[in-house]
This record gives C-alpha cells, structure tokens and sequence, in this order.
C-alpha cells in the first residue's frame, strides 16, 4: 500500500528491484515462470535476480531434489526440498564481499493448474525463504492455493500476482496476517483461496499458525482449515483423501465427558459399519467460525484455549464458515467417495429440519436435502435429556415438523440415522454449565465433568479467564 492506492505486481517487483539489498532466486514447476517474469519485465532485475529455473522435466526435477515417497510433484515436500536446496546454494555461492549486506531470499512454486477438459482442478505450493536483515537466519513463509480461475492462461497470471504480491508482502510487512491480506491485491477472493498457511522461522518466533489458520476462516480466504494435535496447519486433501471421515460438530467450550461420550460411543458404530475401514478412520472435531464469535467478533484467545484442550486429548480439529450441515457434508464428499459419519445431538438434528435455514437457495430444503441423500453419511444420534422431568429425546420421539417429516422418515427407514448407547453418568453435563463454574471460579463443582487431565490444564494455563482464580 502506497498513500492508500494498492501497487500492482509490476509496481511491487519495480520497488523490490530497485532495493538493492534484497537478492535471491526464483524455482518454479508447472505454471511457468510467472512470477520471475513479472520481475523481468519490471526493470532493474539484475539487482535482485541471482538465478531463475524451471525443472519441468521430471527426472531432471528429481535429478535435483529427489524423488518423493508417493511420487507426487505437486506437494508440501517437493516445495521445501526446493527451499532448502536452492537456499543452501545462494549461501554457498554467493559468500562473498560483495553481498554481505545482501537479504538473501528463495521464491519456490509447485503448481498444476486445470485441464483443457476441466477435470482437474488447478492448485499448488508457494514458498517464500527470506531474511529479514542480511545476519538473521532465514524464515519461511508457505501457503497452498486452490484456483479458481476456469482456464488456465488465466491461473497462470494469478500465480504471478501472489507470488510477487507474497514476495514483497514479506520484506514490507511484519505480520503475518496483514501478509496473507496482500496476497489478494489486484486479485479477488474468487479467483484463489489458502486453505493452509505455515510461517516459521526469526520472523515470525511468536506466531501460533493455527491463528492463522482461523485468519484464512475469518477472512473468507477458504471455508475451511485443518490441524492436526500437534498444533500444525495442514492442507485438508492431506488429512481427508479417500478417508471414511467421522465428524463431531460442537462448541467445546470447554470438552466434557458427555462429549468424549458420544464420540466413543459413534466411533464403535462407525467402525462397525461394514463399509467403514478400521485402518482408514479419519476423525474430525470442527468447530463453526459463529461458534467463535462474542458480540460479533472472533474471540482468539477463546479459539486457543478450546484448541489446546483438543489437541491436548489427540484429536484432530476443524474450523469452517459452514453453520450448514448439508455445507459440510459437500465439502467434506469432495475430498472422499467413502462412508462418512456426523455424530451429533438432538438438538442439531432437528436445527437440521428446520425450513428457515434454506429460504436463501432457490430449490429450498429439498436443495440443501438433495445433496445430504446424494452423499455416502450416517448420522448418529446422541440422545437428550435436558431435566429429570422430560423424557429422553431420541431418533424415535423427535419433534420434527409435519411439512418435513417425510424428508426425516427417507432417512431413518433408509437407516442414515441410528441412535447412539449413551452413559447415563454423564447425559446431565452440559459444556455451558461447566464453563459458568470455571469463570465464577467454583472449584470443586466442575472437574469430574471435564476428560481425565483437561481440569489440570485448565488451572494450569489459566484458560476461558480462570486467571483470577486461586490455583492450589
């Protein structure tokens, strides 16, 4: 940004060239040599471009990089072998006088962009190794794209605006988030989205990615974002590819035993499905971008404090803008053609029924339905019992509308919907009730209702502002 007015891709690789402290190389596969070209064409790019190349042969690119275990090109790993060698030669090269007040960088692109008979989505990995001043050791800056773009002249040209929109967002901009914003100027949200970001290195030493990962979510950069208990981002066709996927939707605010509960209890009728591979179970934990919301506004220290906790018990989390069921289900059916299953409560499931939800698609309910009964899922209920006085609510009592309850008597005669076992122990817990006691600081009322460990966290990290709480 200059004087509010956003710089072209021209105007930036113009403005990068004529700083003659930044020096590096450009390696692209597969969508040509974008983003070089854009600095080629700008000027003055002898003082900036060490060294430009294109393996696009694939033995003279495993030549140089090696293979990769699944053979694959366009992959996380073939990018950062691509990093690491063409930075190590730039450090080895040019160790000399004359660029010892040198930022070094590597740009690094994999990419495939579609088909002449569109059969192939276009999509890639994008690098960025730079210092940030000529002594700091290097840092890295990675994103995955899917592009929208529908011919493939015209994906190539949105390769060359990131790359170099990245490039120069990097050595002008300290944060990250404010990094991936520029990624889009000239360009918009339509033609490209980020579905996995990871920064790492001197540059970036304070950074949780997976606040980054809720900034691709928030900033309608994708839909949907994935990481895995170590904390680490990933990209979803990744974790998802032709898995059976089991999904557990909620707020977790924070897990209880009620939701270790129904997990346990669907993952043993999932499993035992006979379509389900045991050796392929892919379990999800996806929490609603309006789950994370406080008047109105992402909560991100709420966001970390459910993340900690799930990813403290191993499990795998997924944030989306999805509040849809039948969204969710079309998102994850891209990623697989195997039996999937959505565990959920009572409660969820007539939401589900509820006509209102669907008065903004031009086929109505029996739009957002078509694509449920088209999809390979089970739905599996956990029952509801909200006092001792109400009866238990199950697939067989549920309060469904009598304009739509047909489109729930397909599903259960079809047997999509089967009720859960649940553990009377824990059917009174509720996660808003334990999480009034946390912040009122009632210890003792609430840590038999959280898994085994989690209370401990709790006090420990001080999470959902338990920090004014006394801590034994």
């Amino acid at each position: 940004m200059t004087n509010n007015m956003v710089l072209t891709a021209r105007q930036k690789a113009l403005q990068i060239n004529l700083d003659n402290t930044i020096y590096g190389s450009f390696v692209e596969i597969g969508a040509g040599q974008e983003v070089a070209r854009n600095f080629f064409k700008a000027g003055s790019a002898s003082t900036t471009i060490a060294k430009t190349m294109s393996a696009y042969d694939r033995d003279f690119s495993d030549a140089i990089y090696g293979k990769e275990k699944d053979g694959r090109y366009v992959c996380k790993s073939r990018l950062e072998k691509m990093l690491n060698h063409e930075y190590e030669l730039l450090e080895k090269r040019l160790d000399n006088e004359r660029h010892k007040k040198n930022k070094f960088f590597t740009y690094a692109d994999t990419i495939t962009t579609t088909n002449y008979s569109k059969t192939i989505e276009g999509h890639g990995w994008i690098g960025l190794r730079f210092q940030n001043s000529p002594d700091a050791k290097p840092s890295d800056f990675i994103i995955h794209v899917i592009l929208h773009d529908q011919d493939a002249k015209l994906q190539q040209e949105t390769i060359g605006i990131i790359g170099t929109n990245l490039l120069h967002a990097c050595f002008n901009e300290t944060d990250p988030k404010e990094i991936l914003k520029r990624t889009y100027d000239s360009l918009e949200k339509e033609q490209f989205e980020i579905n996995m970001v990871e920064v790492i290195g001197p540059a970036f030493k304070d950074v949780d990615n997976r606040l980054l990962s809720l900034t691709l979510v928030k900033e309608r950069m994708t839909n949907a974002v994935i990481f895995t208990p170590d904390g680490s981002n990933q990209q979803p066709s990744d974790i998802l590819h032709k898995k059976n996927i089991l999904t557990m939707r909620g707020s977790f605010r924070p897990v209880t035993k009620v939701n270790i509960d129904m997990l346990e209890k669907g993952l043993k009728e999932f499993k035992a499905n006979p379509k389900v591979d045991k050796s392929n179970i892919q379990i999800l934990f996806e929490i609603t971008l309006s789950n994370l919301k406080a008047n109105g506004e992402v909560d991100e220290r709420d966001f970390l404090d459910r993340a900690d906790i799930l990813c403290s018990l191993g499990y795998t989390v997924m944030i989306s803008n999805y509040k849809k069921f039948y969204k969710i289900i079309e998102y994850l059916s891209q990623y697989t053609k195997s039996r999937m299953g959505l565990i959920l409560g009572v409660d969820n499931l007539i939401d589900m029924f509820e006509e209102r939800y669907y008065r903004n698609l031009n086929g109505g309910t029996m739009e957002a339905f078509g694509i449920i009964f088209t999809r390979d899922i089970r739905f599996y209920l956990y029952p509801y019992k909200p006092n001792q006085e109400t009866d238990l609510l199950n697939s067989k009592n549920l309060p469904i509308h009598p304009r739509v309850k047909g489109l729930y008597n397909y599903l259960e005669s079809n047997g999509r919907i089967k009720d859960l076992e649940y553990n009377p122990d824990v059917l009174s817990i509720f996660s808003i009730d334990v999480l009034r006691k946390i912040k009122a600081c009632e210890e003792g009322t609430w840590e038999k209702s959280v898994p085994d460990g989690v209370a401990d966290l709790i006090k420990e990290k001080h999470l959902f502002d338990s920090s004014s709480c006394a801590i034994e």
